[in-house]
């Protein structure tokens, strides 16, 4: 990323790299984010992920598709280093990570079998070349996996004035930091402007009911809606007070201890070819 994109002006990622929101994307894995790509790969083949983050999918898919190499890319330097370290502990050397921009990957044409990305195109200000780009470097008979949330489509129960307030501001900051936060209703659309001829599109539920899952998810929202990016945005771009982020913070936490508490954040998801 060393020349500036003028797509990427006024874009910002929203969640930012604080502890709470790591702690939301070290959660993920294959099973629980990227089964509707499970039949898409196998032994052998190479993969880019997009956007990696802490690189828990990655390397879950790099076990998957062992002896073939896996890239993990993101933009910030420091999740790299956080994701390579992940691989290390887990013992899994067919993977590597690099600092990258997934406007412009520095990849030849017909790199890899698959590529994915996973929670990305939501943050990004032009979707469409993201994917554009993501065909060009796919190969042949290969497929480019994405999936998103759709925060609009997101329900929770008991929907007490916190939680309601928490999606407006939600919506306010994603889409002032030049996102799109109910993303997963568009792949479809994305991917057919980006020039794929086959595409699949798909859809599946994050579902938060349990007292060990409302306490991870609510407790971690409790936290990220004080400490994380979102937080100064939300306050610097008057989307709310501090005062307000605070109710925020305590609904979730009231929601955690509710035993009737219940959430589902459907995602969109798509795979195109040709």
């Amino acid at each position: 990323m060393t020349e500036k994109n003028p797509r990427r002006d006024g874009e910002r990622y929203s969640h930012g790299h604080h502890e709470s929101v790591l702690r939301s994307h070290s959660w993920r894995t294959v099973e629980n984010s990227a089964a509707y790509l499970v039949p898409s790969i196998r032994p052998g083949l190479e993969v880019l992920d997009l956007g990696c983050g802490p690189g828990t999918i990655t390397v879950d898919l790099a076990r998957r598709v062992a002896p073939g190499r896996v890239v993990g890319m993101d933009a910030a330097a420091d999740v790299i280093e956080k994701a390579a370290a992940h691989a290390r502990e887990e013992g899994v050397d067919n993977v590597e990570f690099v600092v990258g921009d997934a406007y412009a990957t520095g990849f030849d044409d017909d790199s890899f079998d698959v590529v994915h990305a996973h929670q990305v195109l939501q943050h990004v200000a032009d979707p469409v070349a993201v994917l554009r780009e993501a065909r060009r470097i796919v190969r042949p008979g290969g497929v480019v996996a994405a999936r998103d949330v759709d925060y609009g489509g997101t329900i929770v129960h008991p929907t007490t004035e916190g939680i309601a307030s928490w999606a407006d501001v939600y919506q306010l900051v994603h889409r002032g930091n030049g996102g799109e936060p109910d993303a997963g209703r568009r792949l479809k659309q994305w991917a057919r402007e980006a020039g794929f001829t086959d595409v699949v599109s798909t859809a599946s539920v994050w579902c938060f009911s349990s007292d060990e899952d409302r306490d991870w998810w609510g407790g971690m929202w409790r936290d990220r809606v004080l400490q994380s990016a979102f937080a100064g945005d939300a306050v610097s771009n008057g989307h709310a007070t501090q005062d307000g982020l605070q109710q925020i913070s305590d609904a979730w936490q009231e929601w955690a201890l509710d035993p009737n508490g219940w959430m589902a954040m459907p995602h969109g998801e798509v795979l195109g070819r040709g």
